[in-house]
């Protein structure tokens, strides 16, 4: 399946500038609302479902035997035709 690119930003953020960026995103979940992401001219509202799909993944990316690139991803996913979505078992963040 082909994949569009709607938004895109990267930049480098302290960890309070982060932590307040995805906490604006779980206030608006947590209220059902739409999430507008945007930089410059570019932006994008979403409105996830009550359920979507939630992915978190830790990756390390790089030869075995040195240092590599770590990195988290969160990802919320849902069908655009999906107004419930779906669960698929606990996760735990500590």
């Amino acid at each position: 399946m082909p994949e569009e690119i709607l938004f895109e930003s990267e930049r480098d953020l302290d960890r309070a500038e982060i932590a307040s960026l995805l906490r604006r995103v779980a206030d608006n979940l947590d209220a059902g609302e739409p999430i507008t992401l945007a930089a410059g001219d570019d932006s994008v509202t979403l409105d996830p479902p009550a359920r979507p799909t939630f992915e978190v993944k830790a990756e390390r990316e790089g030869p075995t035997d040195a240092p590599g690139e770590l990195s988290v991803e969160f990802e919320l996913e849902w069908d655009e035709s999906d107004a419930d979505g779906e669960s698929s078992g606990g996760l735990r963040i500590e």
